[in-house]
């Protein structure tokens, strides 16, 4: 397990890096040790420049007048995280992500505004940096074939950010999934039910996000593990990533990509190489060329047992 000032170094390759990364989970992590903790606390504060914060609904209300089918959906708002040893391994450590709520206006109105740097406060800490930013804790999986081949996307022209770029399949999980429209839980689930479900959340969401967008079988898939979180240096877009191997070779992969659910999202599937990759990441968005290396990560730790 690698923290922030180690993956800086890792990420800061040359003058303008594109990514942080802001944990490192080389060994790969299993549902049952990663937690999730729920709570206003980690929501977003409003920013006190007034001007600023409302230019929020005035960008979000020039983008629907352009795209009326744009849609509002909440999203999961990464706070940070904490870590902790287990007792029964030297080599392991626990995850606990810290999660709020928040929504894709929001996301467009903070994250993506042209003046997104001016909602940043200057702060080595990166939850209190971006307190006043959507931040919604995005997923992607390094999907490997049993022909040890990489599954990347190349983005269609209508997605909202990115378009024609190289990505790993992914996208978020869902508040929404799990029943969740507030902060308010009904009389029978308890905190410590929804923080279940919240975190199991986070390992459902990334099958459903890979069958839909490559159209193959959940049963082709393996249970995922959690490899870390990868931050975007443009507008801080944090990701989850996770490590999943598919029982298919490429070329079936290729024949049921044309079925995907989520198809329109890209207009070709490669599966390439790790070297291959490591190529195709110069057209990739920062937060995945972060989920590059947080595979390598795995890969190397993986050599070295």
């Amino acid at each position: 397990m690698e923290t922030t000032d180690r993956l800086s170094e890792i990420a800061v390759g040359h003058d303008h890096p594109a990514f942080k990364l802001l944990l490192s989970c080389p060994s790969g992590l299993s549902p049952s040790e990663v937690s999730a903790v729920f709570d206003q606390t980690y929501d977003r504060i409003p920013h006190p420049d007034v001007t600023l914060e409302n230019s929020i609904s005035e960008i979000w209300d020039k983008r629907v007048q352009k795209n009326p089918s744009l849609y509002n959906g909440l999203k999961f708002r990464y706070g940070g995280h904490t870590l902790s040893g287990r007792a029964d391994s030297f080599r392991k450590t626990d995850v606990c992500l810290h999660l709020g709520l928040t929504d894709y206006r929001t996301f467009v109105g903070t994250n993506l505004n042209p003046l997104w740097e001016r909602f940043l406060i200057p702060s080595e800490d990166d939850w209190r940096r971006c307190q006043h930013t959507s931040n919604p804790l995005g997923n992607g999986a390094i999907v490997e074939t049993s022909d040890q081949e990489i599954v990347v996307l190349q983005r269609s022209t209508n997605v909202g950010e990115f378009p024609r770029h190289f990505v790993f399949p992914g996208g978020h999980p869902e508040p929404q999934e799990v029943g969740i429209t507030s902060h308010h839980t009904s009389g029978e689930l308890t905190h410590q039910m929804v923080n279940r479900k919240v975190s199991q959340e986070m390992f459902d969401s990334i099958i459903r996000e890979v069958v839909e967008e490559i159209g193959v079988p959940a049963t082709a898939l393996s249970k995922p593990v959690f490899i870390g979180i990868s931050q975007r240096v443009l507008n801080v877009r944090p990701t989850a990533f996770f490590f999943i191997k598919c029982s298919l070779q490429s070329k079936e992969i290729q024949q049921l990509y044309g079925s995907a659910q989520d198809g329109y999202e890209s207009t070709q599937l490669y599966t390439m190489s790790m070297s291959d990759v490591a190529v195709a990441t110069s057209k990739m968005p920062g937060c995945h060329q972060g989920g590059f290396a947080l595979y390598k990560l795995m890969v190397d730790a993986m050599n070295e047992d």
